[in-house]
């Protein structure tokens, strides 16, 4: 979204989300955690253990601008997905590499200041295809970064939504398709962690927002936001799942706000906006840093609890200047494009330089004959 197509109700569940998970991995990794816990274990134990949920936020949170961008009003998509894979592809993975170089780098420095299994291991050549694909899970290979498996799983549930959208051509159809699917995963595919690798698992929560993003249509009724709950609460029924829960909470906080058009109103706090905007910025390198500041706090020798908590403080003030570098240079629309741009034209002149290459060749090997 632009400055002018901003929703801030989004930019502050995107921005308290991605705190909330950067502090679980605070709380998870490291000595700087164990140690921190001696001293904060209720605390660092709650955000260990229920943070990590703030991932539903950003579950909804695409589901309903997947909605917004691609089927507005419910309508099919008429051409092929294949450029909308594309762009999102595109849209992804650059600033994801990125950043797993960048955690490469850091846990090979960090490596040889602590002796962690935070610290993933050194990084292969299937493991860097597999990442360039984002592939990792399905195929079982070891992520290169913390928390990097919502990557690929963004794409595959944009994926699912895009050919849903289109396989359903008729206008009705294709939403009906993408709240089927939804239900499946409610009731039975998120029941089941076998499937957490794939889309399936995690479109329940996706399909909310999704619905939650039809439903209210002003045009619509709103009764169908009454269905959503419905449906949602049967399945929480047959097995309650907190995090569905939250998805639901989302959903309808979302729907409501946007029929009541506080979606685009409130809350008009800059601090929550800019947290918001580089949001997916910080969630990618936050985790290197975390790496380093253990490192570093292994190599000081320091034991207190009270330290330990004040490295972890700036670690958290450091994860998000870093990712507001890291937007600025790597992440923003405009960085994207320049990147972008650049790769365009080293392909081609890539492209050119093998053509020319093997018109040499044929003329050395078959020109004299």
């Amino acid at each position: 979204m632009n400055q002018t197509q901003r929703m801030p109700l989004i930019d502050a569940f995107k921005a308290i989300a991605s705190q909330l998970i950067v502090l679980h991995h605070l709380s998870s990794y490291g000595p700087l955690a164990a140690t921190a816990r001696e001293l904060l274990p209720g605390t660092l134990g709650w955000l260990y253990d229920y943070a990590r949920m703030a991932v539903q936020v950003f579950l909804v949170i695409g589901g309903f601008l997947a909605a917004r961008g691609l089927s507005a009003h419910g309508q099919a998509l008429a051409g092929s997905p294949l450029p909308l894979l594309w762009k999102r592809y595109l849209r992804l993975v650059i600033p994801f590499l990125a950043a797993i170089a960048i955690a490469v780098v850091c846990s090979a420095v960090a490596d040889r200041w602590m002796d962690d299994t935070a610290i993933p291991e050194r990084a292969t050549l299937g493991q860097w295809l597999a990442h360039v694909a984002l592939l990792q899970g399905v195929l079982g290979v070891a992520s290169l970064s913390a928390g990097v498996w919502y990557v690929a799983i963004d794409f595959q549930l944009f994926a699912l939504m895009v050919l849903l959208l289109w396989i359903g051509r008729r206008n009705l159809v294709a939403p009906a398709l993408v709240l089927a699917a939804a239900v499946a995963s409610l009731f039975w595919f998120n029941r089941d962690t076998g499937w957490n690798n794939w889309a399936l698992y995690f479109f329940g929560s996706y399909g909310l927002g999704a619905a939650a993003w039809w439903a209210s249509d002003r045009r619509r009724l709103a009764a169908w936001l009454g269905v959503i709950t419905t449906v949602t609460i049967a399945a929480l029924v047959v097995d309650f799942r907190l995090r569905i829960a939250l998805a639901l909470g989302i959903a309808l906080t979302l729907g409501f706000s946007r029929r009541g058009g506080l979606l685009e109103r409130w809350p008009d706090f800059q601090p929550l906006a800019f947290l918001g905007r580089i949001s997916y910025s910080v969630f990618l390198v936050h985790f290197p840093i975390l790496l380093l500041t253990n490192g570093l706090f292994t190599l000081s020798g320091l034991e207190s609890p009270a330290a330990a908590i004040a490295v972890l403080v700036l670690t958290w003030a450091a994860s998000i200047a870093a990712g507001l570098a890291f937007y600025r240079w790597i992440e923003s629309p405009a960085a994207n494009r320049r990147i972008t741009a650049a790769l365009g034209w080293l392909a081609g002149h890539l492209r050119e330089t093998s053509r020319q290459a093997w018109r040499l060749l044929r003329h050395f090997a078959f020109g004299h004959g």
